[in-house]
Protein backbone atom coordinates (compact mmCIF):
# COMPACT_ATOMS: atom_id res chain seq x y z
CA UNK A 1 0.00 0.00 0.00
CA UNK A 2 1.42 3.39 -0.99
CA UNK A 3 3.14 5.54 1.61
CA UNK A 4 1.40 8.61 0.17
CA UNK A 5 -2.00 7.08 0.94
CA UNK A 6 -0.92 6.56 4.55
CA UNK A 7 0.22 10.18 4.77
CA UNK A 8 -3.14 11.37 3.43
CA UNK A 9 -4.99 9.26 6.04
CA UNK A 10 -2.71 10.56 8.82
CA UNK A 11 -3.16 14.12 7.56
CA UNK A 12 -6.95 13.79 7.46
CA UNK A 13 -7.06 12.60 11.07
CA UNK A 14 -4.59 15.28 12.18
CA UNK A 15 -6.47 18.12 10.47
CA UNK A 16 -9.92 17.03 11.66
CA UNK A 17 -8.72 16.58 15.25
CA UNK A 18 -6.87 19.91 15.17
CA UNK A 19 -9.98 21.74 13.92
CA UNK A 20 -12.41 19.92 16.22
CA UNK A 21 -10.47 20.19 19.49
CA UNK A 22 -11.14 23.92 20.15
CA UNK A 23 -14.87 23.32 19.64
CA UNK A 24 -14.84 20.35 22.04
CA UNK A 25 -12.80 22.38 24.53
CA UNK A 26 -15.38 25.18 24.42
CA UNK A 27 -18.25 22.70 24.86
CA UNK A 28 -16.51 20.98 27.79
CA UNK A 29 -15.98 24.30 29.57
CA UNK A 30 -19.52 25.47 28.80
CA UNK A 31 -21.14 22.26 30.09
CA UNK A 32 -18.87 21.81 33.07
CA UNK A 33 -17.15 18.65 31.83
CA UNK A 34 -13.85 19.58 33.47
CA UNK A 35 -11.09 18.08 35.61
CA UNK A 36 -10.41 19.97 38.82
CA UNK A 37 -6.99 20.27 40.43
CA UNK A 38 -6.06 18.36 43.59
CA UNK A 39 -5.60 14.71 44.58
CA UNK A 40 -3.51 12.83 42.02
CA UNK A 41 -3.96 15.63 39.47
CA UNK A 42 -0.91 17.82 38.98
CA UNK A 43 -2.57 20.52 36.89
CA UNK A 44 -3.94 23.80 38.25
CA UNK A 45 -7.43 25.14 37.77
CA UNK A 46 -10.24 23.47 35.83
CA UNK A 47 -9.48 21.97 32.42
CA UNK A 48 -12.06 20.54 29.96
CA UNK A 49 -11.63 16.76 29.92
CA UNK A 50 -13.56 15.42 26.95
CA UNK A 51 -10.88 15.74 24.27
CA UNK A 52 -11.41 12.13 23.25
CA UNK A 53 -14.40 13.37 21.24
CA UNK A 54 -12.10 15.39 18.97
CA UNK A 55 -9.71 12.45 18.52
CA UNK A 56 -12.57 10.11 17.68
CA UNK A 57 -13.90 12.58 15.09
CA UNK A 58 -10.40 12.76 13.60
CA UNK A 59 -10.15 8.98 13.54
CA UNK A 60 -13.52 8.58 11.79
CA UNK A 61 -12.58 11.30 9.30
CA UNK A 62 -9.41 9.36 8.42
CA UNK A 63 -11.34 6.10 7.99
CA UNK A 64 -13.88 7.88 5.76
CA UNK A 65 -11.01 9.42 3.77
CA UNK A 66 -9.55 5.96 3.15
CA UNK A 67 -12.96 4.60 2.12
CA UNK A 68 -13.57 7.48 -0.31
CA UNK A 69 -10.06 7.09 -1.71
CA UNK A 70 -10.81 3.47 -2.52
CA UNK A 71 -14.10 4.26 -4.22
CA UNK A 72 -13.27 7.56 -5.93
CA UNK A 73 -9.54 7.58 -6.60
CA UNK A 74 -8.64 3.97 -7.28
CA UNK A 75 -6.81 3.22 -4.02
CA UNK A 76 -6.32 -0.45 -3.17
CA UNK A 77 -9.62 -1.85 -1.78
CA UNK A 78 -8.48 -2.40 1.80
CA UNK A 79 -11.56 -1.40 3.81
CA UNK A 80 -13.94 -2.32 0.99
CA UNK A 81 -12.55 -5.86 0.89
CA UNK A 82 -12.62 -6.36 4.68
CA UNK A 83 -16.41 -5.86 4.73
CA UNK A 84 -18.33 -6.77 7.87
CA UNK A 85 -15.18 -7.63 9.80
CA UNK A 86 -14.00 -4.03 9.76
CA UNK A 87 -17.49 -2.74 10.52
CA UNK A 88 -17.53 -4.98 13.61
CA UNK A 89 -14.15 -3.63 14.70
CA UNK A 90 -15.35 -0.07 14.15
CA UNK A 91 -18.53 -0.79 16.14
CA UNK A 92 -16.45 -2.08 19.07
CA UNK A 93 -14.19 1.00 18.99
CA UNK A 94 -17.26 3.25 18.86
CA UNK A 95 -18.90 1.52 21.83
CA UNK A 96 -15.84 1.80 24.07
CA UNK A 97 -15.53 5.46 23.09
CA UNK A 98 -19.17 6.05 24.10
CA UNK A 99 -18.57 4.29 27.43
CA UNK A 100 -15.71 6.73 28.00
CA UNK A 101 -17.88 9.73 27.05
CA UNK A 102 -20.57 8.68 29.51
CA UNK A 103 -17.96 8.24 32.24
CA UNK A 104 -16.52 11.69 31.51
CA UNK A 105 -19.96 13.26 31.81
CA UNK A 106 -21.61 11.41 34.71
CA UNK A 107 -18.76 9.35 36.26
CA UNK A 108 -20.19 5.80 36.08
CA UNK A 109 -19.15 3.04 38.51
CA UNK A 110 -16.01 0.98 37.75
CA UNK A 111 -18.05 -2.20 37.29
CA UNK A 112 -20.32 -0.54 34.74
CA UNK A 113 -17.33 0.86 32.87
CA UNK A 114 -15.67 -2.58 32.79
CA UNK A 115 -18.88 -4.20 31.54
CA UNK A 116 -19.02 -1.68 28.70
CA UNK A 117 -15.40 -2.41 27.77
CA UNK A 118 -16.04 -6.17 27.76
CA UNK A 119 -19.13 -5.69 25.58
CA UNK A 120 -17.12 -3.59 23.12
CA UNK A 121 -14.34 -6.19 23.07
CA UNK A 122 -16.97 -8.89 22.52
CA UNK A 123 -18.15 -7.12 19.35
CA UNK A 124 -14.57 -7.14 18.04
CA UNK A 125 -14.17 -10.85 18.82
CA UNK A 126 -17.54 -11.64 17.23
CA UNK A 127 -16.43 -9.82 14.08
CA UNK A 128 -13.57 -12.32 13.71
CA UNK A 129 -10.59 -10.50 15.22
CA UNK A 130 -9.22 -12.82 17.89
CA UNK A 131 -6.11 -14.54 19.21
CA UNK A 132 -6.61 -18.08 17.93
CA UNK A 133 -3.10 -19.40 18.49
CA UNK A 134 0.27 -18.49 19.92
CA UNK A 135 3.66 -19.62 18.70
CA UNK A 136 5.33 -22.26 20.86
CA UNK A 137 8.58 -20.63 22.08
CA UNK A 138 10.04 -23.98 23.16
CA UNK A 139 9.21 -26.68 20.64
CA UNK A 140 8.24 -24.63 17.60
CA UNK A 141 4.88 -24.89 15.86
CA UNK A 142 1.63 -23.45 17.17
CA UNK A 143 -0.39 -23.73 20.36
CA UNK A 144 -4.08 -23.56 19.41
CA UNK A 145 -6.16 -21.82 22.07
CA UNK A 146 -9.51 -23.34 21.14
CA UNK A 147 -12.20 -22.30 23.64
CA UNK A 148 -9.64 -20.12 25.46
CA UNK A 149 -9.43 -17.87 22.41
CA UNK A 150 -12.41 -15.73 23.47
CA UNK A 151 -11.42 -15.01 27.10
CA UNK A 152 -7.77 -14.47 26.14
CA UNK A 153 -8.76 -11.97 23.44
CA UNK A 154 -11.20 -10.16 25.72
CA UNK A 155 -8.50 -9.87 28.40
CA UNK A 156 -6.01 -8.62 25.81
CA UNK A 157 -8.30 -5.87 24.50
CA UNK A 158 -9.60 -4.69 27.89
CA UNK A 159 -6.08 -4.81 29.31
CA UNK A 160 -4.71 -2.57 26.56
CA UNK A 161 -7.55 -0.09 27.06
CA UNK A 162 -6.84 0.21 30.76
CA UNK A 163 -3.04 0.46 30.69
CA UNK A 164 -3.32 3.57 28.50
CA UNK A 165 -6.00 4.92 30.83
CA UNK A 166 -3.73 4.42 33.85
CA UNK A 167 -0.78 6.28 32.32
CA UNK A 168 -2.94 9.26 31.33
CA UNK A 169 -1.68 11.45 34.17
CA UNK A 170 0.38 14.23 32.58
CA UNK A 171 -0.08 16.63 29.69
CA UNK A 172 0.67 14.90 26.40
CA UNK A 173 1.68 11.59 27.98
CA UNK A 174 -1.00 9.14 26.81
CA UNK A 175 -1.38 10.74 23.37
CA UNK A 176 2.39 10.77 22.80
CA UNK A 177 2.98 7.21 23.97
CA UNK A 178 0.07 6.04 21.80
CA UNK A 179 1.45 7.92 18.79
CA UNK A 180 4.82 6.20 19.23
CA UNK A 181 3.09 2.82 19.47
CA UNK A 182 0.91 3.60 16.43
CA UNK A 183 3.97 4.42 14.29
CA UNK A 184 5.57 1.12 15.30
CA UNK A 185 2.43 -0.91 14.64
CA UNK A 186 1.88 0.89 11.31
CA UNK A 187 5.36 -0.09 10.11
CA UNK A 188 4.99 -3.67 11.34
CA UNK A 189 1.52 -4.06 9.79
CA UNK A 190 2.72 -2.72 6.46
CA UNK A 191 5.73 -5.04 6.41
CA UNK A 192 3.60 -8.01 7.50
CA UNK A 193 1.08 -7.47 4.72
CA UNK A 194 -1.81 -6.48 7.02
CA UNK A 195 -3.27 -3.39 5.30
CA UNK A 196 -6.39 -3.01 7.50
CA UNK A 197 -4.21 -2.80 10.61
CA UNK A 198 -2.00 -0.27 8.84
CA UNK A 199 -5.00 1.95 7.98
CA UNK A 200 -6.30 1.89 11.56
CA UNK A 201 -2.81 2.66 12.90
CA UNK A 202 -2.42 5.60 10.50
CA UNK A 203 -5.81 7.01 11.51
CA UNK A 204 -4.95 6.68 15.21
CA UNK A 205 -1.54 8.28 14.73
CA UNK A 206 -3.01 11.32 13.00
CA UNK A 207 -5.63 11.78 15.73
CA UNK A 208 -2.95 11.70 18.44
CA UNK A 209 -0.72 14.20 16.62
CA UNK A 210 -3.60 16.61 16.06
CA UNK A 211 -4.61 16.45 19.70
CA UNK A 212 -1.06 16.94 21.03
CA UNK A 213 -1.12 20.51 19.70
CA UNK A 214 -3.56 21.32 22.51
CA UNK A 215 -2.66 18.61 25.03
CA UNK A 216 1.11 19.05 25.41
CA UNK A 217 2.12 21.01 28.51
CA UNK A 218 0.56 23.37 29.38
CA UNK A 219 -2.55 21.52 28.20
CA UNK A 220 -5.73 23.47 27.48
CA UNK A 221 -7.76 20.23 27.24
CA UNK A 222 -7.50 16.65 28.53
CA UNK A 223 -8.61 13.55 26.64
CA UNK A 224 -10.61 12.04 29.53
CA UNK A 225 -11.73 8.42 29.59
CA UNK A 226 -13.35 8.95 26.19
CA UNK A 227 -9.86 9.41 24.79
CA UNK A 228 -7.77 7.06 26.91
CA UNK A 229 -10.08 4.05 26.53
CA UNK A 230 -10.44 4.74 22.81
CA UNK A 231 -6.66 4.92 22.33
CA UNK A 232 -5.83 1.76 24.28
CA UNK A 233 -8.70 -0.23 22.79
CA UNK A 234 -7.73 0.77 19.26
CA UNK A 235 -4.08 -0.17 19.85
CA UNK A 236 -5.29 -3.61 20.96
CA UNK A 237 -7.37 -3.97 17.80
CA UNK A 238 -4.41 -2.97 15.60
CA UNK A 239 -2.25 -5.61 17.28
CA UNK A 240 -4.97 -8.23 16.69
CA UNK A 241 -5.39 -7.30 13.03
CA UNK A 242 -1.69 -6.95 12.36
CA UNK A 243 1.17 -8.29 14.44
CA UNK A 244 -0.82 -11.08 16.11
CA UNK A 245 -1.52 -12.74 12.77
CA UNK A 246 2.10 -13.88 12.57
CA UNK A 247 2.94 -17.45 13.56
CA UNK A 248 6.24 -16.39 15.15
CA UNK A 249 6.69 -17.51 18.74
CA UNK A 250 7.71 -13.99 19.72
CA UNK A 251 4.46 -12.45 18.44
CA UNK A 252 2.79 -11.92 21.83
CA UNK A 253 5.81 -10.03 23.13
CA UNK A 254 5.96 -7.52 20.27
CA UNK A 255 2.87 -5.35 21.01
CA UNK A 256 3.56 -5.65 24.76
CA UNK A 257 7.03 -4.19 24.18
CA UNK A 258 5.65 -1.49 21.90
CA UNK A 259 3.43 -0.21 24.74
CA UNK A 260 6.00 -1.35 27.28
CA UNK A 261 6.00 1.74 29.52
CA UNK A 262 2.27 1.71 30.39
CA UNK A 263 2.37 -2.10 30.72
CA UNK A 264 5.36 -1.86 33.05
CA UNK A 265 3.68 0.96 34.99
CA UNK A 266 0.52 -1.10 35.46
CA UNK A 267 2.49 -4.22 36.47
CA UNK A 268 4.53 -2.29 39.03
CA UNK A 269 1.36 -0.67 40.44
CA UNK A 270 -0.25 -4.09 40.95
CA UNK A 271 2.87 -5.50 42.63
CA UNK A 272 3.33 -2.37 44.75
CA UNK A 273 -0.25 -2.38 46.02
CA UNK A 274 -0.23 -6.12 46.76
CA UNK A 275 3.10 -5.88 48.61
CA UNK A 276 1.79 -3.15 50.86
CA UNK A 277 -1.66 -4.63 51.46
CA UNK A 278 -3.56 -2.11 49.37
CA UNK A 279 -6.47 -2.92 47.04
CA UNK A 280 -5.26 -3.23 43.44
CA UNK A 281 -7.84 -0.72 42.21
CA UNK A 282 -6.81 1.90 44.80
CA UNK A 283 -5.02 4.81 43.18
CA UNK A 284 -1.73 6.17 44.44
CA UNK A 285 1.01 8.60 43.50
CA UNK A 286 3.43 5.81 42.66
CA UNK A 287 3.10 5.78 38.87
CA UNK A 288 6.16 6.37 36.72
CA UNK A 289 5.25 9.98 36.00
CA UNK A 290 4.65 10.72 39.69
CA UNK A 291 8.05 9.25 40.56
CA UNK A 292 9.83 11.30 37.89
CA UNK A 293 8.13 14.47 39.12
CA UNK A 294 9.27 13.53 42.62
CA UNK A 295 12.83 13.32 41.30
CA UNK A 296 12.67 16.99 40.42
CA UNK A 297 11.81 16.84 36.72
CA UNK A 298 9.10 19.18 35.47
CA UNK A 299 6.10 18.02 33.45
CA UNK A 300 7.69 18.47 30.02
CA UNK A 301 10.93 16.76 31.05
CA UNK A 302 9.01 13.86 32.60
CA UNK A 303 6.93 13.33 29.48
CA UNK A 304 9.96 13.54 27.21
CA UNK A 305 11.84 10.96 29.33
CA UNK A 306 8.89 8.58 29.00
CA UNK A 307 8.75 9.27 25.25
CA UNK A 308 12.42 8.28 24.90
CA UNK A 309 11.84 5.16 26.99
CA UNK A 310 8.80 4.30 24.84
CA UNK A 311 10.77 4.79 21.61
CA UNK A 312 13.53 2.49 22.92
CA UNK A 313 10.98 -0.22 23.73
CA UNK A 314 9.19 0.25 20.40
CA UNK A 315 12.47 -0.15 18.51
CA UNK A 316 13.11 -3.22 20.64
CA UNK A 317 9.69 -4.59 19.73
CA UNK A 318 10.48 -4.11 16.05
CA UNK A 319 13.83 -5.87 16.49
CA UNK A 320 12.17 -8.75 18.34
CA UNK A 321 9.83 -9.21 15.37
CA UNK A 322 12.39 -9.24 12.55
CA UNK A 323 15.86 -9.75 14.01
CA UNK A 324 17.76 -13.07 14.07
CA UNK A 325 17.45 -15.08 17.33
CA UNK A 326 20.77 -13.94 18.84
CA UNK A 327 19.88 -10.28 18.36
CA UNK A 328 16.44 -10.85 19.88
CA UNK A 329 18.13 -12.22 22.99
CA UNK A 330 20.52 -9.26 23.18
CA UNK A 331 17.66 -6.81 22.62
CA UNK A 332 15.53 -8.42 25.32
CA UNK A 333 18.46 -8.37 27.79
CA UNK A 334 19.21 -4.69 27.14
CA UNK A 335 15.55 -3.66 27.51
CA UNK A 336 15.14 -5.77 30.66
CA UNK A 337 18.24 -4.18 32.24
CA UNK A 338 17.04 -0.68 31.26
CA UNK A 339 13.59 -1.25 32.74
CA UNK A 340 14.98 -2.87 35.91
CA UNK A 341 17.28 0.12 36.42
CA UNK A 342 14.38 2.56 35.94
CA UNK A 343 12.23 0.58 38.39
CA UNK A 344 15.02 0.64 41.00
CA UNK A 345 15.91 4.28 40.43
CA UNK A 346 12.29 5.42 40.65
CA UNK A 347 11.33 3.05 43.49
CA UNK A 348 8.32 1.79 41.56
CA UNK A 349 7.71 -1.12 43.92
CA UNK A 350 7.94 0.99 47.08
CA UNK A 351 4.95 2.39 48.96
CA UNK A 352 3.35 5.56 47.63
CA UNK A 353 0.77 8.12 48.71
CA UNK A 354 -2.88 7.17 48.15
CA UNK A 355 -5.64 9.32 46.75
CA UNK A 356 -8.83 7.36 46.25
CA UNK A 357 -9.84 5.44 43.16
CA UNK A 358 -8.29 5.31 39.69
Amino acid sequence: MGAMQHFIVIGAALAATWLCTPLVRFAGARWGIVAHSGGRHVHKGSVPCIGGVAMFVGFLTAVLTRYLGEHLFGWAPVLSRSGQRFLGVLAGITLVFLVGVIDDIIDIRPGQKLAGQIAAAGIVVFSGASIDFVGNPFGGGLILLGLLSVPVTLFWIVGFANVINLIDGLDGLAAGVTAIAAVSLLILAEQSGQPVAAVVAAALLGACLGFLRFNFHPASIFMGDSGALFLGFTLAVISLLGVMKSVAAITLAVPLLIIGVPVFDTFSAIVRRRRHGRPIQEADKGHIHHRLLGRGFDQRQTVLIIYVWSIALAVGGYAMRWAPPWLRLVTFAVLAILSAFMAYWLGLFEAAHHDGED
